[in-house]
């Protein structure tokens, strides 16, 4: 499977912030615009990944780079 990312360098300075950011970057990945977000913001992945957890069909992967960057992608288990 590829992986069309969202790579942005946002970067908030609460988790509030963060995590309504993150709420509609899940809605944008659950509606297939692409699958997989990367940012240089831990509080944004962080929200991301739980936000996407919740969603039933969803299997959520993450990653951490040496670059500092933070990966969160998805794979839908009902396409």
């Amino acid at each position: 499977m590829t992986i069309k990312w969202n790579r942005e360098e946002i970067l908030f300075d609460t988790l509030y912030e963060a995590d309504t950011w993150a709420d509609s970057i899940a809605n944008e990945i659950y509606g297939r615009i692409y699958n997989g977000y990367d940012t240089p913001d831990y509080k944004i992945a962080y929200s991301l990944a739980f936000r996407l957890a919740s969603i039933k069909e969803c299997r959520v992967y993450t990653e951490n780079s040496i670059e500092g960057r933070y990966k969160v992608w998805v794979i839908f288990e009902i396409e």
